[in-house]
């Protein structure tokens, strides 16, 4: 288990319980709605608000703890932010999985070559997982 904890402290960001559960929960899943988020976090705080919700996540993308997936056509989700990566989603079931390419561009190399200066990756890529084929 991370220390959620430490990772808040290093980010210069209050350590609550709300927001050590929000980390754990999104940790457990993988990758989460806002929605989804919300239903499994009142469980533990009831009173918690959506806006609540929003602004500890807004906050916690803005330090790069978590990073948000924007996939057309649908709601983004969020992940604690990791090694670079990108993600495949199936177009019938919609779930979405990490994808680790071996590809031979960098953000560094594609800055380089291009005078962008690039600071994230967000390829996803789209097709039919392994279990709706059968």
């Amino acid at each position: 288990m991370k220390n959620y904890e430490l990772i808040l402290k290093e980010h210069s960001l209050k350590v609550t319980p709300q927001r050590l559960g929000m980390l754990s929960i999104i940790d457990y899943v993988g990758h989460i709605t806002i929605e989804e988020l919300f239903a499994n976090i009142r469980k533990d705080f009831c009173s918690i608000s959506i806006a609540t919700l929003y602004k500890n996540i807004n906050s916690m993308v803005e330090v790069k703890i978590l990073k948000e997936i924007k996939i057309s056509n649908s709601k983004s989700k969020y992940e604690i932010l990791k090694n670079e990566h990108s993600h495949m989603v199936c177009k019938k079931c919609e779930k979405l999985e990490d994808l680790n390419l071996c590809l031979d561009i960098t953000i560094e190399n594609a800055s380089k070559k291009s005078g962008y200066i690039f600071d994230e990756n967000a390829l996803v890529l789209f097709g039919i997982c392994p279990e709706c084929q059968r």
